[in-house]
Protein backbone atom coordinates (compact mmCIF):
# COMPACT_ATOMS: atom_id res chain seq x y z
CA UNK A 1 0.00 0.00 0.00
CA UNK A 2 1.46 3.33 -1.09
CA UNK A 3 0.08 6.57 0.40
CA UNK A 4 1.03 9.97 -1.02
CA UNK A 5 1.20 12.92 1.37
CA UNK A 6 0.03 16.05 -0.47
CA UNK A 7 -1.09 19.58 0.31
CA UNK A 8 -0.13 23.20 -0.16
CA UNK A 9 3.43 24.22 0.76
CA UNK A 10 4.13 24.74 4.48
CA UNK A 11 1.14 22.85 5.87
CA UNK A 12 3.26 20.28 7.72
CA UNK A 13 3.62 17.51 5.12
CA UNK A 14 7.34 16.92 5.50
CA UNK A 15 7.25 17.25 9.29
CA UNK A 16 4.50 14.62 9.38
CA UNK A 17 6.34 12.38 6.89
CA UNK A 18 9.56 12.55 8.91
CA UNK A 19 7.67 11.70 12.09
CA UNK A 20 5.74 8.81 10.55
CA UNK A 21 8.82 7.30 8.98
CA UNK A 22 11.25 8.42 11.71
CA UNK A 23 13.29 9.95 8.92
CA UNK A 24 14.60 12.62 11.25
CA UNK A 25 15.30 15.13 8.49
CA UNK A 26 14.88 18.85 9.16
CA UNK A 27 11.85 20.42 7.47
CA UNK A 28 12.53 23.82 5.96
CA UNK A 29 10.07 26.71 6.37
CA UNK A 30 9.72 27.79 2.76
CA UNK A 31 7.75 26.59 -0.29
CA UNK A 32 9.12 23.78 -2.48
CA UNK A 33 11.77 22.62 -0.01
CA UNK A 34 10.72 19.13 -1.17
CA UNK A 35 11.21 18.59 -4.90
CA UNK A 36 11.93 14.90 -5.44
CA UNK A 37 9.52 12.77 -3.39
CA UNK A 38 10.87 11.21 -0.22
CA UNK A 39 9.79 7.61 0.37
CA UNK A 40 9.59 5.80 3.69
CA UNK A 41 8.36 2.28 4.52
CA UNK A 42 6.59 1.90 7.88
CA UNK A 43 5.61 -1.28 9.70
CA UNK A 44 1.92 -1.55 10.56
CA UNK A 45 1.65 -1.90 14.36
CA UNK A 46 -0.13 -5.18 15.14
CA UNK A 47 -0.05 -6.57 18.66
CA UNK A 48 -1.45 -9.87 17.34
CA UNK A 49 1.98 -10.66 15.91
CA UNK A 50 3.61 -10.24 19.30
CA UNK A 51 1.07 -12.58 20.94
CA UNK A 52 1.55 -15.19 18.22
CA UNK A 53 5.32 -14.92 18.60
CA UNK A 54 4.97 -15.79 22.29
CA UNK A 55 3.35 -19.07 21.22
CA UNK A 56 5.50 -19.98 18.22
CA UNK A 57 8.91 -18.48 19.18
CA UNK A 58 9.67 -17.65 15.52
CA UNK A 59 13.02 -16.69 14.05
CA UNK A 60 11.50 -13.46 12.80
CA UNK A 61 8.32 -11.38 12.93
CA UNK A 62 7.25 -9.65 9.71
CA UNK A 63 4.48 -7.04 9.94
CA UNK A 64 2.50 -5.62 7.07
CA UNK A 65 3.98 -2.37 5.74
CA UNK A 66 2.80 0.95 4.34
CA UNK A 67 4.87 3.07 1.98
CA UNK A 68 4.56 6.82 2.55
CA UNK A 69 5.56 9.23 -0.21
CA UNK A 70 6.20 12.88 0.69
CA UNK A 71 5.12 14.78 -2.42
CA UNK A 72 6.11 18.43 -2.86
CA UNK A 73 3.53 21.14 -2.19
CA UNK A 74 1.04 21.90 -4.92
CA UNK A 75 -0.02 25.47 -5.67
CA UNK A 76 -2.69 27.18 -7.72
CA UNK A 77 -1.83 26.60 -11.38
CA UNK A 78 0.01 23.31 -10.75
CA UNK A 79 -1.88 21.62 -13.60
CA UNK A 80 -0.42 24.29 -15.92
CA UNK A 81 3.10 23.79 -14.58
CA UNK A 82 3.19 26.32 -11.74
CA UNK A 83 5.61 25.35 -8.97
CA UNK A 84 6.89 22.39 -11.01
CA UNK A 85 3.28 21.21 -10.79
CA UNK A 86 3.22 18.67 -13.61
CA UNK A 87 6.15 16.81 -12.10
CA UNK A 88 4.47 16.72 -8.70
CA UNK A 89 1.15 15.59 -10.18
CA UNK A 90 2.90 12.65 -11.83
CA UNK A 91 4.08 11.51 -8.39
CA UNK A 92 0.48 11.48 -7.14
CA UNK A 93 -0.49 9.24 -10.05
CA UNK A 94 1.65 6.43 -8.62
CA UNK A 95 0.02 6.17 -5.16
CA UNK A 96 -2.97 4.11 -4.01
CA UNK A 97 -4.49 6.86 -1.88
CA UNK A 98 -3.86 10.47 -0.95
CA UNK A 99 -3.21 11.86 2.52
CA UNK A 100 -4.21 15.50 2.06
CA UNK A 101 -2.63 17.53 4.88
CA UNK A 102 -4.60 20.70 5.61
CA UNK A 103 -3.29 23.42 7.90
CA UNK A 104 -5.77 24.09 10.71
CA UNK A 105 -3.70 26.35 12.95
CA UNK A 106 -2.40 29.91 13.04
CA UNK A 107 1.27 30.80 13.43
CA UNK A 108 3.15 33.97 12.63
CA UNK A 109 6.35 31.92 12.38
CA UNK A 110 5.21 29.66 9.50
CA UNK A 111 4.42 31.29 6.17
CA UNK A 112 1.20 30.23 4.41
CA UNK A 113 1.47 30.35 0.64
CA UNK A 114 -1.94 32.12 0.44
CA UNK A 115 -1.08 34.41 3.42
CA UNK A 116 -4.16 33.34 5.41
CA UNK A 117 -5.64 30.20 6.97
CA UNK A 118 -8.68 28.85 5.12
CA UNK A 119 -9.05 25.05 4.97
CA UNK A 120 -11.95 25.10 2.49
CA UNK A 121 -10.00 27.27 0.04
CA UNK A 122 -6.91 25.08 0.46
CA UNK A 123 -8.89 21.88 -0.21
CA UNK A 124 -10.54 23.48 -3.24
CA UNK A 125 -7.15 24.58 -4.58
CA UNK A 126 -5.71 21.07 -4.51
CA UNK A 127 -8.90 19.43 -5.81
CA UNK A 128 -9.13 21.95 -8.64
CA UNK A 129 -5.60 21.21 -9.81
CA UNK A 130 -6.24 17.46 -9.76
CA UNK A 131 -9.52 17.95 -11.64
CA UNK A 132 -7.91 20.19 -14.28
CA UNK A 133 -5.23 17.56 -14.86
CA UNK A 134 -7.95 14.91 -15.21
CA UNK A 135 -9.94 17.03 -17.68
CA UNK A 136 -6.92 17.20 -19.96
CA UNK A 137 -6.45 13.41 -19.84
CA UNK A 138 -10.14 12.74 -20.49
CA UNK A 139 -10.17 15.14 -23.44
CA UNK A 140 -7.22 13.34 -25.02
CA UNK A 141 -8.84 9.94 -24.50
CA UNK A 142 -12.13 11.07 -26.03
CA UNK A 143 -10.32 12.50 -29.07
CA UNK A 144 -8.42 9.24 -29.62
CA UNK A 145 -11.56 7.11 -29.28
CA UNK A 146 -13.57 9.30 -31.67
CA UNK A 147 -10.93 8.74 -34.33
CA UNK A 148 -11.10 5.01 -33.59
CA UNK A 149 -14.92 5.10 -33.71
CA UNK A 150 -14.92 5.55 -37.49
CA UNK A 151 -13.90 1.94 -37.90
CA UNK A 152 -14.84 0.44 -34.55
CA UNK A 153 -18.21 1.23 -32.93
CA UNK A 154 -17.34 -0.93 -29.89
CA UNK A 155 -15.84 2.15 -28.22
CA UNK A 156 -19.09 4.15 -28.38
CA UNK A 157 -20.04 3.16 -24.81
CA UNK A 158 -16.69 4.27 -23.42
CA UNK A 159 -16.96 7.60 -25.24
CA UNK A 160 -20.42 8.18 -23.73
CA UNK A 161 -19.12 7.40 -20.25
CA UNK A 162 -16.05 9.62 -20.69
CA UNK A 163 -18.22 12.51 -21.86
CA UNK A 164 -20.37 12.13 -18.74
CA UNK A 165 -17.25 12.14 -16.57
CA UNK A 166 -15.90 15.14 -18.47
CA UNK A 167 -19.10 17.10 -17.81
CA UNK A 168 -18.92 16.40 -14.06
CA UNK A 169 -15.22 17.25 -13.89
CA UNK A 170 -15.91 20.53 -15.73
CA UNK A 171 -18.46 21.35 -13.02
CA UNK A 172 -15.77 20.93 -10.36
CA UNK A 173 -16.79 17.47 -9.15
CA UNK A 174 -13.82 15.20 -8.27
CA UNK A 175 -13.90 11.83 -10.04
CA UNK A 176 -14.29 9.96 -6.73
CA UNK A 177 -17.66 11.72 -6.25
CA UNK A 178 -19.03 11.00 -9.74
CA UNK A 179 -21.78 8.39 -9.70
CA UNK A 180 -20.62 5.29 -11.56
CA UNK A 181 -21.25 1.59 -11.10
CA UNK A 182 -18.34 -0.77 -10.43
CA UNK A 183 -18.02 -1.76 -14.08
CA UNK A 184 -17.96 1.87 -15.27
CA UNK A 185 -15.45 2.87 -12.61
CA UNK A 186 -13.17 -0.03 -13.52
CA UNK A 187 -13.35 0.94 -17.20
CA UNK A 188 -12.57 4.60 -16.52
CA UNK A 189 -9.69 3.95 -14.16
CA UNK A 190 -8.16 1.41 -16.53
CA UNK A 191 -8.22 3.76 -19.51
CA UNK A 192 -7.62 7.09 -17.72
CA UNK A 193 -5.70 7.25 -14.40
CA UNK A 194 -7.75 10.02 -12.78
CA UNK A 195 -5.99 11.86 -9.96
CA UNK A 196 -9.22 13.22 -8.47
CA UNK A 197 -10.50 9.65 -8.30
CA UNK A 198 -7.88 8.63 -5.73
CA UNK A 199 -9.30 7.80 -2.28
CA UNK A 200 -8.50 10.62 0.18
CA UNK A 201 -7.74 10.91 3.88
CA UNK A 202 -7.97 14.53 4.97
CA UNK A 203 -5.41 15.11 7.69
CA UNK A 204 -6.15 18.22 9.76
CA UNK A 205 -2.85 19.49 11.16
CA UNK A 206 -3.69 21.23 14.44
CA UNK A 207 -1.81 22.65 17.41
CA UNK A 208 -1.08 20.62 20.54
CA UNK A 209 -3.87 22.30 22.53
CA UNK A 210 -6.47 21.18 19.97
CA UNK A 211 -5.41 17.58 19.39
CA UNK A 212 -7.65 15.94 22.00
CA UNK A 213 -10.91 17.71 21.04
CA UNK A 214 -10.43 19.34 17.61
CA UNK A 215 -14.08 19.20 16.56
CA UNK A 216 -15.17 21.42 19.44
CA UNK A 217 -12.04 23.53 19.98
CA UNK A 218 -10.74 24.26 16.50
CA UNK A 219 -12.80 26.38 14.11
CA UNK A 220 -10.56 25.49 11.18
CA UNK A 221 -11.16 21.77 11.72
CA UNK A 222 -14.91 22.42 11.66
CA UNK A 223 -14.54 24.37 8.40
CA UNK A 224 -12.60 21.46 6.89
CA UNK A 225 -15.09 18.85 8.13
CA UNK A 226 -17.99 20.82 6.66
CA UNK A 227 -16.19 21.32 3.34
CA UNK A 228 -15.58 17.58 2.78
CA UNK A 229 -18.66 16.06 4.48
CA UNK A 230 -20.20 14.94 1.17
CA UNK A 231 -17.07 13.21 -0.07
CA UNK A 232 -16.38 9.52 0.36
CA UNK A 233 -13.29 10.39 2.39
CA UNK A 234 -11.80 9.90 5.84
CA UNK A 235 -10.86 12.84 8.07
CA UNK A 236 -8.45 12.64 10.99
CA UNK A 237 -6.54 15.10 13.17
CA UNK A 238 -2.84 15.14 13.90
CA UNK A 239 -0.36 17.58 15.37
CA UNK A 240 2.72 17.15 13.19
CA UNK A 241 4.88 18.70 15.90
CA UNK A 242 3.69 16.19 18.50
CA UNK A 243 4.20 13.32 16.06
CA UNK A 244 7.80 14.46 15.65
CA UNK A 245 8.25 14.30 19.44
CA UNK A 246 6.59 10.87 19.66
CA UNK A 247 8.95 9.54 16.99
CA UNK A 248 11.89 10.20 19.31
CA UNK A 249 10.45 8.11 22.19
CA UNK A 250 10.48 4.38 22.85
CA UNK A 251 7.19 2.48 23.15
CA UNK A 252 6.74 2.85 26.94
CA UNK A 253 7.57 6.56 26.81
CA UNK A 254 5.11 7.03 23.96
CA UNK A 255 2.26 5.61 26.04
CA UNK A 256 3.02 7.96 28.94
CA UNK A 257 3.39 10.92 26.60
CA UNK A 258 0.03 10.21 24.90
CA UNK A 259 -1.66 9.75 28.27
CA UNK A 260 -0.36 13.12 29.46
CA UNK A 261 -1.82 14.74 26.35
CA UNK A 262 -5.16 12.96 26.78
CA UNK A 263 -5.05 11.20 23.41
CA UNK A 264 -5.45 7.49 22.79
CA UNK A 265 -3.43 6.87 19.62
CA UNK A 266 -0.68 8.31 17.48
CA UNK A 267 -1.19 9.93 14.10
CA UNK A 268 0.35 6.83 12.51
CA UNK A 269 -2.25 4.62 14.17
CA UNK A 270 -5.04 6.91 12.94
CA UNK A 271 -3.67 6.95 9.40
CA UNK A 272 -3.34 3.17 9.27
CA UNK A 273 -6.90 2.59 10.51
CA UNK A 274 -8.29 5.18 8.10
CA UNK A 275 -6.32 3.85 5.12
CA UNK A 276 -7.37 0.25 5.76
CA UNK A 277 -11.01 1.37 6.07
CA UNK A 278 -10.88 3.65 3.03
CA UNK A 279 -9.19 1.09 0.79
CA UNK A 280 -11.20 -1.87 2.12
CA UNK A 281 -8.21 -3.80 3.44
CA UNK A 282 -7.79 -6.51 6.08
CA UNK A 283 -4.89 -8.63 7.33
CA UNK A 284 -4.64 -12.39 7.65
CA UNK A 285 -1.83 -14.02 9.61
CA UNK A 286 0.53 -16.93 9.15
CA UNK A 287 2.39 -18.41 12.09
CA UNK A 288 5.12 -20.97 12.56
CA UNK A 289 8.59 -21.35 14.00
CA UNK A 290 10.36 -19.79 11.02
CA UNK A 291 8.14 -16.70 10.85
CA UNK A 292 5.04 -14.97 12.18
CA UNK A 293 3.70 -12.62 9.53
CA UNK A 294 0.79 -10.34 8.58
CA UNK A 295 -0.46 -10.20 4.99
CA UNK A 296 -2.62 -7.36 3.67
CA UNK A 297 -5.47 -8.20 1.28
CA UNK A 298 -8.70 -6.63 0.03
CA UNK A 299 -11.92 -7.42 1.85
CA UNK A 300 -13.73 -10.13 -0.09
CA UNK A 301 -10.54 -11.92 -1.17
CA UNK A 302 -11.02 -15.69 -1.41
CA UNK A 303 -8.57 -18.17 0.07
CA UNK A 304 -6.69 -19.17 -3.15
CA UNK A 305 -5.97 -15.51 -3.97
CA UNK A 306 -4.89 -14.89 -0.38
CA UNK A 307 -2.53 -17.86 -0.72
CA UNK A 308 -1.19 -16.23 -3.88
CA UNK A 309 -0.05 -13.24 -1.81
CA UNK A 310 2.48 -15.58 -0.20
CA UNK A 311 3.58 -17.33 -3.39
CA UNK A 312 2.03 -17.87 -6.82
CA UNK A 313 2.53 -21.65 -6.42
CA UNK A 314 0.25 -21.58 -3.36
CA UNK A 315 -2.59 -20.20 -5.47
CA UNK A 316 -1.88 -22.37 -8.51
CA UNK A 317 -1.80 -25.60 -6.51
CA UNK A 318 -4.31 -24.61 -3.83
CA UNK A 319 -6.00 -27.56 -2.09
CA UNK A 320 -7.49 -26.06 1.07
CA UNK A 321 -6.90 -23.56 3.86
CA UNK A 322 -6.80 -24.57 7.51
CA UNK A 323 -8.13 -21.53 9.34
CA UNK A 324 -8.53 -20.57 12.98
CA UNK A 325 -9.67 -17.20 14.32
CA UNK A 326 -6.84 -15.34 16.06
CA UNK A 327 -8.85 -15.00 19.30
CA UNK A 328 -9.55 -18.74 19.40
CA UNK A 329 -5.90 -19.61 18.82
CA UNK A 330 -4.72 -17.30 21.60
CA UNK A 331 -7.36 -18.66 23.97
CA UNK A 332 -6.28 -22.26 23.36
CA UNK A 333 -2.57 -21.53 23.28
CA UNK A 334 -1.62 -23.54 20.21
CA UNK A 335 -2.84 -24.58 16.76
CA UNK A 336 -2.95 -28.22 17.87
CA UNK A 337 -5.13 -27.50 20.91
CA UNK A 338 -7.41 -25.29 18.83
CA UNK A 339 -7.75 -28.17 16.35
CA UNK A 340 -8.60 -30.62 19.15
CA UNK A 341 -11.33 -28.22 20.28
CA UNK A 342 -12.82 -28.15 16.78
CA UNK A 343 -11.90 -24.50 16.24
CA UNK A 344 -9.72 -25.08 13.15
CA UNK A 345 -11.79 -25.11 9.96
CA UNK A 346 -10.91 -26.66 6.63
CA UNK A 347 -11.95 -24.15 3.96
CA UNK A 348 -12.07 -24.53 0.20
CA UNK A 349 -11.70 -22.27 -2.81
CA UNK A 350 -14.85 -20.22 -2.15
CA UNK A 351 -13.95 -19.24 1.40
CA UNK A 352 -13.78 -15.45 1.89
CA UNK A 353 -10.92 -14.49 4.19
CA UNK A 354 -11.62 -12.58 7.40
CA UNK A 355 -9.44 -10.14 9.30
CA UNK A 356 -7.33 -12.00 11.84
CA UNK A 357 -7.61 -15.43 10.23
CA UNK A 358 -4.53 -17.46 11.20
CA UNK A 359 -4.11 -19.65 8.16
CA UNK A 360 -2.14 -22.67 7.00
CA UNK A 361 -2.45 -23.23 3.24
CA UNK A 362 -2.28 -26.75 1.76
CA UNK A 363 -1.18 -26.90 -1.86
CA UNK A 364 0.34 -29.22 -4.43
CA UNK A 365 2.26 -28.27 -7.60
Amino acid sequence: MKLGIVGLPNVGKSTLFNALTRAGAESANYPFCTIDPNVGVVAVPDERLTKLAEIYKPVKITPAVIEFVDIAGLVRGASQGEGLGNKFLSHIREVDAIIHVVRCFESSEIVHVEESINPKRDVDTINTELILSDIELVERRIDRLKKQLKGDDSVAGEIELLERVYKSLSEGVPARMIKMNDEERALIYTSVPLLSGKPVIYCANVLEDDISRPDSDNKYYNILADAVKDENAEIITVCAGIEAEIAELDEDEQELFLADLGIMETGLDKLIKSSYKLLGLISFLTAGQPEVRAWTIKKGTKSPQAAGKIHSDFERGFIRAEVVAYEDLIKKGSFALAKEAGLVRSEGKEYVMKDGDVTLFRFNV
